[in-house]
């Protein structure tokens, strides 16, 4: 059990959804139990065992996934994850917060194939040999080398100067009183003129079916659900590691939004509303 911790962090990272995360690690224990206790003491490393297992199960996963986003109903977004992931009494499954972690990361992450990600992540973030990638991917490590390197000019070419975490709040909270305040005049300030605003809904709650393209339209939107949507309430939370916001309607979030800060000025907004998605932020 001692491994949970480290499991959960790579199914969250290799698939994107807390919950998968939670239902691969499950499935992971359910084989080790399965075996008999001569079986498990014949492994040398039971940690290195459970993390083939789990990282295989994530692969299947991965590749099974394209065929349920060509049936998603609009924009597919990572599950947004809140700062605290604690199950109660169990604080190994916090999942650690850091540059691999973010929405922006998790973006560049989906678009690659079931293999680079799970090479990528393997080895460049968990730093595993590509000897031990090779026998999850079911590759050579020469083959597994070549998709880590595809996945990381990937990251390189998505990639912006981090900003500090102050000067990206301030950003966050100026943008959140722009928004209260209904005023398109901030909001167009604070945002990149091409700026992109993505929302996920599932086709469960109402949420846009593509991309909305340039700072004034993503503005007037903004306003427009203001204004129609005059008892939603919006506060300041960390969001994937990040300053984001939330919104909520009688205390219930119904919204979590990830931002991209470049040169002061909002470049991307995510914004998930399928309430799936939104299970870890109820409590």
């Amino acid at each position: 059990m001692s491994e949970r911790r480290q499991l959960i962090n790579l199914a969250y990272r290799l698939l994107g959804s807390l919950t998968d995360a939670e239902d691969v690690v499950q499935e992971t224990y359910a084989r080790w139990y399965a075996m008999s206790p001569g079986e498990q003491q014949a492994i040398d490393a039971p940690g290195a065992w459970l993390t083939t297992v789990a990282s295989r199960i994530c692969l299947d996963q991965l590749r099974s996934a394209r065929a349920r986003r060509e049936r998603y109903v609009g924009e597919w977004l990572p599950e947004p994850l809140p700062e605290h992931t604690d199950t109660p009494g169990d604080p190994a499954d916090r999942v650690t917060l850091d540059e691999s972690i973010t929405m922006a990361f998790l973006v560049v992450l989906d678009s690659m194939t079931p293999a680079e990600r799970v090479a990528f992540v393997l080895h460049d973030v968990f730093r595993y040999p590509f000897a031990e990638v090779a026998e999850v991917v079911g590759r050579a490590p020469t083959a597994c080398r070549q998709l880590a390197s595809s996945a990381r000019r990937r990251v390189r070419a998505a990639q912006r100067a981090p900003i500090p975490s102050a000067e990206h709040a301030e950003v966050v909270r100026a943008f959140k009183q722009a928004w209260e305040a209904k005023d398109i005049e901030a909001l167009v300030g604070l945002l990149d003129p091409d700026a992109t605003a993505i929302g996920d809904g599932g086709g469960v709650v109402a949420a846009a079916l593509h991309p909305i393209e340039g700072g004034e339209r993503i503005a007037q939107g903004l306003v427009d659900i203001a204004n129609g949507v005059p008892d939603l309430k919006v506060l300041e939370r960390v969001v994937n590691g990040q300053p984001g916001l939330i919104g909520q309607m009688g205390g219930v979030t119904v919204l979590v939004a990830a931002f991209d800060i470049v040169d002061g000025r909002v470049k991307h907004i995510w914004g998930v509303r399928n309430p799936e998605k939104l299970k870890p932020w109820t409590s």
